[in-house]
């Protein structure tokens, strides 16, 4: 399942998941004399018996029949964390980075049976500044969907619709991107339904080679706006048409709704907004990083069990069947790239600037539709406190800015009163973890960060507590309630959130972290994650909860109380 909708109608569209041939290789290029297993696709290797902690490079394989000769394009949702594409033996694509979908076009492609094959590697090295050994794992495979598309010689590579909340009501403002692989000048006609209201851009000539942009703007005077409460979806369509033929389409599901920062509220719809949510890792121990459209929802079952109504995406962009999830449910989403307390050394590595700002960019044109989405975010914890790490930071937000004038930007800063960019961003993150890593009181901690804020560019700007919690090892009870029992995880969530809730300059709370995740085997500090998983989260990896559960449950639901 790529989405949870049908994305066309018109373009021909086929899903290449099932079991795949794979095998290890040394270098990328190299044929194997055989395919020694069968991967699922998505899935992780290290789901397979003999790949559990393998990290290096390896090669699926599938045929592809083509019925005619005819354009291709093959999109990839996800591949961790480097892939080379190469179709019929020669190279086709290469991308960078787990998180964000690319494409592979093939124009002219002759009938008949195809192989594909696709390297994918997951080391780590000096081709890869922000897959690092971290306080997660980077998954080896094809972990997200793959799609193999006939297209037309002029198709709609992207389409992205911005809701504009008016004194006149609701408007939306379309912006339709368009290809032309073919050899030969081509007249183009786009015509774009909402709401069974439709818009027709002026005709467009492109020269072969070209993308071009077509823009308009249409009022939809009889639509209710998007909410948690009412999370009301509508269909977008976009059709194309070639010399009086319609050649392609476009479908996607858009929410009218508006998000505005007010000095230091956020508000949704104009009212005022209070983020309660989980840190969330793509992970699972029966799945990695590939979960199945059932472990998504069931996630999003007990996170809305808990009261929550906002998940933050740590620490990259997430697979978009889950933000689908969120827009049919209701569910807020802090969406960040990928890139996680990253040093200035490691943030001067010469491959970091191009590749984190292509996720950067890749994750806000790629997800822009999603209604959920009301805050993008960059480099949590990383050299946020240094000169040098400040002119990344800065670049970041403004290619985030440059693609969507109107979500508020933020980024999670740990470096307390050393912050240098607090002034870059529209709501100001702190990551404070009060009663686990320090003995402070966590109210006094939050004024102090209100005054880091004050003093550091954040002036009169929200203020969001992006990280907070303890580990709590499952099953491991103690009457004493010693450091990593359920019940001084408990202890240490119930005190941060009665404070940060009795504060009204805190717009926001995100407990880390929703579920146990595994984590790199490594040295240093990886050395003090207790069996290679990081533990604070309120479920563990098979999602049972912990005690935490039912107390962040009494604090977040509103008929709910706590026991003092």
């Amino acid at each position: 399942m790529i989405r949870l909708f049908d994305h066309h109608r018109i373009r021909n569209t086929k899903e290449l998941e099932g079991l795949w041939d794979f095998s290890k290789v040394a270098e990328v290029g190299d044929v194997p004399d055989r395919y020694t297993m069968k991967l699922p696709v998505p899935g992780c290797w290290e789901s397979h018996a003999e790949l559990g902690t393998y990290r290096g490079k390896g090669v699926y394989r599938k045929m592809l029949s083509v019925p005619k000769k005819c354009n291709v394009r093959l999109e990839f949702k996800g591949v961790s964390h480097t892939a080379n594409v190469y179709f019929d033996g020669m190279p086709a694509g290469h991308h960078y980075n787990a998180y964000t979908a690319y494409d592979v076009v093939l124009p002219e492609v002759e009938a008949g049976e195809h192989e594909l094959l696709v390297y994918v590697d997951n080391s780590f090295g000096d081709h890869s500044a922000l897959h690092v050994p971290n306080d997660y794992y980077t998954y080896g495979g094809i972990t997200r969907p793959v799609s193999m598309e006939i297209i037309s010689e002029v198709y709609l590579e992207r389409v992205m619709f911005t809701p504009i909340q008016s004194t006149d009501g609701w408007k939306g403002h379309w912006r339709a991107l368009l290809r032309n692989i073919g050899d030969k000048k081509q007249e183009a006609v786009v015509k774009g339904t909402v709401a069974g209201h439709e818009l027709v851009f002026s005709s467009i000539d492109l020269n072969p080679g070209q993308s071009s942009w077509v823009e308009g703007e249409l009022a939809y005077p009889d639509v209710d706006a998007w909410s948690p409460e009412h999370p009301v979806l509508y269909e977008l369509e976009a059709r194309l048409t070639l010399n009086g033929v319609e050649a392609d389409d476009w479908i996607d599901r858009i929410g009218f709704r508006s998000i505005d920062i007010c000095g230091e509220k956020i508000m949704l719809n104009g009212k005022p907004l209070i983020f309660k949510g989980v840190n969330r890792h793509e992970d699972h121990p029966m799945a990695g990083s590939a979960l199945p459209l059932g472990l998504m929802v069931q996630d999003l079952d007990l996170i809305r069990e808990l009261g929550c109504n906002s998940v933050r995406t740590s620490h990259y962009p997430y697979d978009e069947r889950f933000l689908d999830l969120c827009d049919e449910l209701g569910i807020l989403v802090w969406e960040e790239n990928h890139a996680r307390g990253l040093s200035l050394e490691q943030m001067q590595h010469p491959l970091f600037a191009v590749q984190s700002e292509q996720v950067t960019r890749e994750m806000v044109e790629q997800h822009y539709n999603h209604p959920s989405i009301v805050i993008w975010a960059v480099l949590n914890e990383c050299a946020s406190d240094t000169e040098e790490g400040r002119v990344h930071y800065r670049r970041q937000l403004e290619i985030i800015r440059e693609v969507d004038p109107l979500r508020p930007r933020t980024f999670a800063s740990h470096h307390r009163s050393r912050e240098k960019c607090f002034d870059l961003a529209e709501i100001v993150s702190v990551n404070l973890y009060p009663g686990w890593y320090t003995d402070e009181d966590p109210g006094e901690l939050a004024d102090l960060a209100k005054g880091w804020a004050e003093s550091l560019g954040g002036s009169g700007k929200p203020m969001i507590i992006s990280e907070f919690g303890g580990d709590g090892f499952y099953g491991f009870r103690s009457r004493d309630r010693v450091k990593g029992s359920e019940e001084r995880q408990a202890d240490i969530l119930l005190s941060n959130l009665k404070s940060y809730q009795s504060r009204d300059f805190i717009s926001g709370m995100f407990i880390w972290q929703f579920c146990d995740c595994r984590v790199t085997e490594g040295l240093d500090w990886l050395l003090n994650r207790s069996c290679t998983r990081n533990s604070k989260g309120l479920v563990d990896e098979y999602r049972r909860p912990k005690l935490a559960y039912d107390v962040v449950k009494a604090c977040f639901k509103p008929d709910s109380h706590i026991s003092e």
